[in-house]
């Protein structure tokens, strides 16, 4: 067994289990919406298309409008990050800066809060979306989603301005800032990552969540991707090759977020574990 005492035998392993948990699983996906359906079926199985063709993405858009739910996504997606983001900075910067009464056991309440099943939450939201009037509606969605990753977006966040030297914005509040300026001008530009961890966590929260979207957004116009593409499927019927069509169209934005903003993800979730 000295060969487990070797870096470069678990950076191996590593290296695999990731390729197995991650990208293999992305990469059947889109050979399978590649596919025609009786080459899903045929044996020996084939792993690359033998006739490629993206007839199936035409007929995802064709038969459920695609497009429509995409864009309901979007919404959702980037105004509940912009919500969820903005209240997590301020309430992570007065747990970081400020002499808050019970800072632990209000963070304990934030684990414990972002440990809370969604199906818990369903009925009375349910009641009090339909009592306001707002099903149907993107807030009813922008609200919920925003809230339920609040927790651990400003948990990220306060470990992140916690590591941020208190001269800096001491100096720019002695210049005539005040301590919200300081907070905008100065502090989360050198939060940058971990802004960007934060708003990535949250925007993933949201365009995959299905529960929600299903039971608030019933209309047609107002579905989201999640739950768009499970109407692909019919009663007897199970089209693989089209499902995962719209399941790559759903990916594609995630996977783009997530390559353009590497560098600061991984800065965010590393330094933001350090205190100065």
């Amino acid at each position: 067994m000295n060969f487990l005492r070797s870096p470069r035998v678990w950076l191996w392993i590593a290296a695999a289990i990731v390729v197995v948990n991650g990208f293999f699983p992305a990469l059947w996906i889109f050979f399978t919406s590649l596919k025609l359906e009786g080459e899903l079926t045929r044996l020996p199985i084939t792993y690359w298309p033998q006739h490629p063709t993206f007839q199936n993405y035409l007929q995802a858009f064709r038969e459920q409008p695609l497009g429509r739910y995409f864009f309901n996504s979007v919404v959702v997606g980037v105004c509940s990050t912009l919500l969820c983001v903005g209240v997590a900075s301020l309430a992570a910067y007065a747990l970081a800066r400020l002499q808050v009464p019970r800072r632990g056991l209000i963070l304990s309440l934030m684990v414990g809060i972002s440990m809370f099943p969604v199906a818990s939450l369903m009925v009375p939201l349910y009641q009090t979306f339909t009592e306001l009037g707002l099903r149907n509606n993107y807030l009813a969605l922008i609200l919920p989603h925003a809230a339920l990753s609040l927790p651990v977006a400003t948990l990220t966040l306060v470990s992140f301005f916690a590591g941020i030297p208190r001269d800096l914005e001491s100096a720019a509040m002695i210049d005539g800032s005040t301590r919200v300026g300081a907070l905008w001008r100065v502090v989360m530009p050198l939060a940058a990552p971990g802004v960007f961890t934060a708003a990535i966590l949250a925007f993933v929260n949201s365009w995959d969540e299905f529960l929600l979207a299903s039971t608030l957004l019933p209309a047609k116009a107002m579905r989201t991707l999640p739950v768009g593409i499970q109407l692909y499927q019919g009663e007897y019927s199970f089209p693989w090759p089209l499902i995962s069509a719209a399941l790559v169209v759903a990916l594609v934005p995630v996977a783009l977020i997530i390559a353009l903003f590497q560098e600061r993800v991984v800065g965010g979730l590393t330094q933001g574990g350090v205190k100065g």
